[in-house]
């Protein structure tokens, strides 16, 4: 187990620059989550980390040794990618015992850990099937223990959740997360996923266009988001946004450009006829009666069992909100929205930053 220190990295492919001044120290025993849209740069990153792609510029350190000029076979990691890379002709057990007999290690050694790993995944009673007689589930556990019987310093995850269905990776998110808790060891997952991001990491690393646009715990993300694309990222439905002007004359609100009126919170930031963004997720809207709150006009009603998504007009922008509460809502029907004023978020429209 050890620290992971990414110090001002840098990666281009030519004259294309895909990796701006990373800087990321992970501690021991973490679980860091690299999250972000296709193309960020995450994976690449992750890929630096395991030596299987040049540093342009910076220093990678893994138990404070930098490892810049470090093969991957000699930099104490373990990887699991997201297609398993499980050899066909092998048995579960040949799978995950491979890379201690290369190392030439005793038999009872591989033997001890082989069934340690299975033991701890439940793949004992699959340790003599072949990869083709496994579901895709169960493969990706045999990559995983695979990783285990290294005992590395570090696990690194490539979006190893990807190739499963939706009941499956709800299942193998909390098995991996289980796993840390167990083995304690310093992990790094790569995911586009923001909801595997909030339910497993420590923290989370967002990214975006090669630069990390804000570090911290998931409900620090949440609550407390540096900008519009973090805001926008974290959390699903994802927030609803509103550009308008603010206004400080006798109260505190934004004027949208529909010229309706989004109440703000008294303690917030920004000038009077500062362009802003009003932004509030869609759990934090509530049904008001009255003549209070926001008027919006119902587009969609989509039940999911425990929760109603209802998706409507405010401002003339498309807009979600969440209700628990069991609501007889029909397209066309008229409703008065009230934003939670103690979550609210305003942005500046220019830079994007939280007021």
């Amino acid at each position: 187990m050890a620290t992971v220190d990414i110090r001002s990295v840098h990666k281009a492919f030519g004259p294309t620059k895909v990796i701006h001044g990373v800087d990321i120290s992970i501690a021991d025993e973490e679980f860091v989550v690299l999250v972000g849209p296709s193309g960020c740069g995450k994976s690449t990153l992750l890929r630096m980390i395991a030596g299987l792609e040049q540093i342009s510029d910076g220093q990678i350190a893994i138990g404070g040794k930098v490892v810049n000029d470090v093969a991957p076979k000699d930099r104490d990691i373990a990887m699991v990618f997201q297609n398993y890379a499980l050899y066909p002709h092998m048995t579960v057990y040949d799978n995950m015992a491979f890379s201690l007999k290369l190392r030439k290690a005793e038999k009872s050694l591989i033997d001890q850990r082989v069934r340690q790993a299975a033991d701890i995944l439940g793949l004992n009673p699959y340790l003599e099937r072949y990869p083709r007689q496994l579901s895709g589930g169960q493969r990706q556990r045999v990559a995983m223990g695979r990783a285990i019987v290294r005992d590395p310093q570090v696990f690194l995850f490539d979006e190893p959740l990807s190739n499963l269905d939706a009941k499956l990776r709800v299942q193998m998110r909390t098995e991996i997360k289980a796993l840390h808790q167990r083995l304690k060891t310093t992990s790094i997952y790569v995911t586009h996923d923001q909801v595997e991001a909030m339910t497993m990491a420590d923290r989370i690393v967002v990214m975006h266009d090669g630069i990390v646009e804000q570090v911290g715990s998931p409900l620090e993300l949440y609550d407390h988001p540096a900008n519009i694309f973090v805001a926008g990222f974290i959390g699903s439905p994802a927030m609803n946004f509103y550009p308008g002007t603010l206004k400080r004359n006798g109260g505190i609100w934004v004027e949208a450009e529909d010229g309706t009126r989004l109440p703000a919170p008294g303690n917030v930031g920004g000038a009077d006829g500062q362009k802003v963004v009003y932004g509030v997720r869609p759990e934090h809207l509530t049904l008001s009666g009255g003549s209070s709150g926001v008027q919006a006009k119902v587009d969609v009603v989509e039940p999911t069992g425990a929760d109603t998504l209802v998706f409507s007009k405010i401002a003339g922008v498309n807009t979600c909100a969440v209700f628990s509460e069991r609501h007889d809502f029909r397209p066309g029907q008229e409703i008065r929205l009230q934003p939670r004023l103690d979550v609210v978020h305003l942005f500046d429209a220019a830079s994007g930053q939280h007021l």
